[in-house]
């Protein structure tokens, strides 16, 4: 059945609710199975990483009925579900519409929305009004269906976290205003924090407009002449300009206890803190039922929420009570989860590789694991094939297998420095790939 399935592939739910610019635009998503060989695969946008538990629960359901029962976290806080039997969609679909996690059949890759995942819960702005406010709005704007899945807005509480991972249109907060930033420029605009939402969805409808001749995906992917009108279009209606480049490096939340002013993580006077959130990570991205029914369990006892992080990660905010915080934590730890900046596993990343993917040259995850020693200052991320599908952005080393061997380089956002080749000799790879992390 799957031999014959195109690599990405309407559901019959889709029918009237698929972007005009769909049949270029292979992005798999939950309406739009996509082929691999460990079965199809879906990807369930969730914007800003937010899930209740009743969504959580969802998620595993569907997860355990059509597919592998495993979770798979991507680089943008979302959710993939592999191994799905290609004839699903329709009741897939269905399943998540009843669950909420489908409000618009004709927006549903169109709402990539990665959000800070520690705002509100370390004194820094809460971003819900943003998150909330925008996603209404994607998805009750008709131009906004034609949105690519890969074009990504971004909300930043201010740390400059999300504002690093290279968005088309990212919000940043400051004080009582929004920096708007349009693809990687240095300068952004301000505008009131209430208008902020709504300053977002004109600039992707503007790069909509722009992008209408050159047929680009993205905002990096324009012309630059025409990248230039559309930061001047975009100026002209909004407000004062402001010089404020982009972080180069992109900087995960730390595993473990995260801690806020005690009673109100908004409040400046506070002078006690508390245990306000958990934070792990997930080796190379891929969680168990057991460990999911875990942490929606933690999120059902505290917050009912959780928040996946584009780094692979899963806030549980609280607040948590005495003891509750470190004995939730290693639980978590038990079940495999990261949980502390001193694993291992912290930093390493790698796509699905072989077998799950035709393109893949070897096992990557199975190589990763093999390689995992001492912590690095740097992430490493390793690649079955050139395509490197959900690497990471800012500075990391790259491992990407190719016929001749595994070549390994450091890379410093747009710059890369001369690779390595290492051929056949797990050894002199692992060595070779802490080194470069050091």
């Amino acid at each position: 059945m799957l031999a014959a399935m195109p690599d990405s592939a309407p559901s019959p739910l889709s029918a009237g609710g698929v972007s005009p610019r769909s049949g270029g635009d292979a992005c798999p998503g939950t309406l739009r199975l996509h082929r691999a060989d460990d079965g199809a695969l879906a990807r369930v946008r969730i914007p800003g990483g937010v899930l209740s538990e009743d969504r959580a629960d969802a998620l595993l359901t569907v997860a355990d009925r059509f597919g592998d029962g495993e979770l798979h976290l991507t680089s943008r806080g979302n959710v993939q579900l592999r191994g799905l039997d290609a004839r699903c969609g329709g009741e897939l679909a269905g399943l998540l519409t009843a669950a909420g996690l489908l409000p618009s059949a004709a927006h549903e890759r169109a709402r990539n929305i990665v959000a800070s995942p520690l705002a509100g819960l370390d004194g820094s702005p809460a971003l819900g009004p943003w998150l909330t406010g925008l996603d209404g709005l994607v998805c009750g704007s008709a131009a906004a269906a034609s949105l690519s899945g890969r074009f990504l807005f971004a909300l930043d509480d201010g740390r400059g976290d999300v504002d690093a991972l290279g968005a088309d249109v990212t919000l940043i907060a400051e004080g009582p205003d929004a920096l708007l930033r349009i693809g990687a420029e240095d300068t952004v605009f301000r505008v009131p924090a209430a208008d902020a939402p709504r300053a977002a969805l004109l600039a992707a409808e503007a790069f909509l407009r722009a992008a209408a001749d050159s047929g680009a995906w993205r905002v990096k992917d324009l012309p630059d002449d025409v990248r230039a009108e559309l930061v001047r279009a975009i100026g002209s209606t909004a407000g004062e300009p402001v010089h404020r480049p982009r972080p180069r490096t992109a900087k995960a939340p730390a595993p473990g206890l995260v801690t806020g002013p005690h009673g109100n993580a908004a409040a400046a006077t506070a002078t006690t803190t508390t245990v306000t959130a958990l934070c792990v990570d997930v080796p190379l991205g891929q969680l168990t039922p057991t460990q999911w029914r875990l942490l929606t369990g933690t999120a059902r006892r505290y917050g009912n929420e959780l928040r996946l992080t584009p780094w692979r990660g899963i806030v549980v905010p609280g607040p948590f009570d005495d003891g509750g915080a470190a004995e939730a934590l290693r639980t978590l730890a038990a079940a495999g989860l990261i949980t502390a900046p001193e694993s291992p596993w912290t930093g390493v990343g790698a796509c699905i590789g072989h077998p799950g993917c035709a393109k893949s040259l070897s096992d990557v995850r199975a190589e990763a694991g093999a390689a995992v020693g001492p912590v690095g200052r740097l992430p490493v991320y390793w690649s079955g094939c050139e395509r490197r599908c959900g690497h990471p952005h800012g500075e990391w080393i790259d491992v990407v297998v190719t016929p001749e061997g595994h070549r390994i380089s450091h890379v410093r956002g747009d710059r890369r420095d001369p690779p390595a080749t290492v051929r056949n000799d797990p050894a002199a790879l692992a060595a070779t790939v802490a080194a470069a992390r050091a």
